[in-house]
């Protein structure tokens, strides 16, 4: 059973909170201090807790349209035919989102979770994310020594690499994404 509608005002402070915090995490701050982002949100700090009763309930709130994209993206790997082709597009989708939201990454990499739906969306994240792993490594089309977590690393340090320095990210992003993919290779 799903939680009551919010009223209209809880709804827009939920919505300013979660944009606040969006703004930090771009920024580069990812403490989520709740008592920071309530005062930059112009709430109060209990709203903040009503919605978000810890750091990483916030932090996943904010990862989580980025991860069910990510998620999407996984499905879609999986039904590719070339497992090549397919391992391809799950590292560019993640190197996307990670680029994007810093905050997935953390989420991804945290050892619980604040809420039993972002748990389920890792458990298949990662699942999906084997099998394509396994079907490129049976075809030969990647390094035999590769593996999940191996890839989860390094998607995160091209999404921490895209984003310094000046210029255009995306396009840093796309480059070192084909310098990982052309890596991977045997």
């Amino acid at each position: 059973m799903s939680p009551p509608p919010l009223r209209a005002d809880a709804a827009r402070n939920r919505e300013r909170v979660l944009a606040v915090a969006q703004e930090a995490i771009d920024a580069g701050d990812a403490s989520l201090a709740l008592n920071e982002i309530a005062r930059r949100a112009g709430v109060g700090v209990g709203t903040v807790y009503r919605h978000f009763p810890t750091r990483q309930a916030l932090l996943e709130a904010v990862a989580d349209e980025p991860l069910d994209r990510l998620l999407e993206q996984a499905r879609l790997a999986e039904a590719q035919d070339d497992p090549l082709t397919g391992l391809a597009r799950l590292v560019r989708a993640a190197v996307v989102v990670e680029t994007g939201n810093a905050g997935v990454a953390e989420v991804l990499a945290a050892p619980y979770v604040a809420d039993a739906a972002t748990e389920a969306k890792k458990t298949e994240l990662f699942a999906a994310a084997g099998r394509v792993l396994e079907r490129a490594r049976a075809g030969g089309a990647v390094r035999p020594d590769l593996d999940v977590g191996d890839i989860q690393r390094l998607v995160c340090g091209i999404g921490y690499a895209a984003r310094l320095g000046d210029g255009d990210r995306d396009e840093r992003a796309d480059r070192y994404t084909e310098m990982l993919i052309a890596g991977m290779r045997p």
